[in-house]
C-alpha cells in the first residue's frame, strides 16, 4: 500500500500535474494541504475519475486540506477536535478518516510568521490541541499516522543552513518540543530517503533559484504509531515532483507500508 503527503499550494492550479502525479505514482492514499479552494471548488468529480474518493475541509483563502483514497473513506473528522481560533475562527487546517486498513490523518500546521506575532503562540496551540486530538487513534490497534505541513524543521540538519534561521520560526526550541510532545503519545517519525543529495528536503522557496540550489527544508513529516512504523518499507520525497514549470514549492513525501 502506498500513501503520501503533499501540499499541492492550490489544487486547483496543480490539479493536472496532481492526476499525472497520482496515476504514475499509483499512491492509494493522498493526503494534501493548501488546496487554496473552497470545498464547493474542490476538483472532487475529477478525482473520482480517476478513482478517488475525497474527503475536504476547506473554506478558501490560504488554507484547506484534504484526504484522497482509493481503498476506502470512511469515520471522517473535519478539522482538529478543540483546535483554537485564529481571528474568530477555526481555520480549516485538519481532516481525518478511515482507508483500508489505517487510519490517518492530513494537517496544515499554522506557519506562525514570527516569533512576536500572536500566530507563533497560535501555531504552539494548535500544535498542543493536535497532540491531544491524536491521542486515541495513536494508542489504538489500528495502523495510524498523522501526516502533513508541519511547518517545522525537526533539528537543524534539516534546513540548508542553520545559521539563516536563527531566531526565525520553524526551528525554535519550542515548536520542536512541540513535535517531541506529539511523539511522546506513542508515535514515531518515518524518515523519508533523497532521491538525490544527502538531505532528504520537502520544500525549496521560489525565490533565489533555491530549489537548482538545493536550498530547502524539511518540514513535511509523518508521524506514526507502533502498527504503523512496523509496516513501513521504505519511504522517500519525491523531489522530481518538485520540477518544471507549475510545479508546487513541496515535494510529495510518500511512504510504502505492508498492509
Amino acid at each position: 500500500m502506498r500513501i503520501a503527503t503533499y501540499n499541492v499550494n492550490s489544487i486547483t492550479a496543480r490539479l493536472p500535474r496532481l492526476l499525472a502525479w497520482l496515476e504514475s505514482s499509483g499512491t492509494d492514499v493522498l493526503c494534501i494541504q493548501e488546496t487554496k479552494c473552497t470545498a464547493e471548488q474542490f476538483p472532487a468529480e475529477a478525482l473520482r475519475e480517476a478513482g478517488y474518493e475525497s474527503a475536504v475541509n476547506a473554506t478558501g483563502r490560504w488554507n484547506g486540506v484534504a484526504l484522497l483514497s482509493r481503498v476506502g473513506l470512511a469515520d471522517v473528522v473535519t478539522g482538529l477536535p478543540g483546535g483554537p481560533e485564529y481571528d474568530g475562527v477555526q481555520e480549516p487546517r485538519a481532516i481525518s478518516a478511515t482507508c483500508g486498513p489505517l487510519r490517518l490523518w492530513s494537517v496544515y500546521v499554522p506557519n506562525g510568521r514570527e516569533v512576536e506575532h500572536e500566530h507563533y503562540a497560535y501555531k504552539l496551540r494548535w500544535l498542543e490541541a493536535l497532540r491531544k486530538a491524536v491521542a486515541a487513534d495513536a494508542a489504538a490497534s489500528l495502523p495510524f499516522a498523522v501526516l502533513g505541513d508541519f511547518n517545522v524543521a525537526p533539528t537543524d540538519e534539516d534546513v540548508w543552513d542553520p545559521a539563516l534561521f536563527e531566531g526565525a520560526t520553524h526551528v525554535t526550541p519550542a515548536e520542536r518540543d512541540a513535535l517531541a510532545a506529539l511523539e511522546a503519545e506513542g508515535l514515531s517519525e518515518v524518515h523519508p530517503r533523497p532521491l538525490k543529495y544527502d538531505r532528504a528536503y520537502t520544500f525549496w522557496d521560489y525565490r533565489e533559484l533555491r530549489f537548482p540550489k538545493n536550498k530547502g527544508m524539511r518540514i513535511d513529516l509523518t508521524f506514526g504509531n507502533a502498527p504503523f512504523t512496523a509496516a513501513v518499507k521504505d519511504s522517500y520525497v519525491d523531489r522530481e515532483e518538485r520540477k518544471g514549470k507549475g510545479a508546487s514549492d513541496h515535494a510529495p513525501v510518500v511512504v510504502d507500508l505492508d498492509l
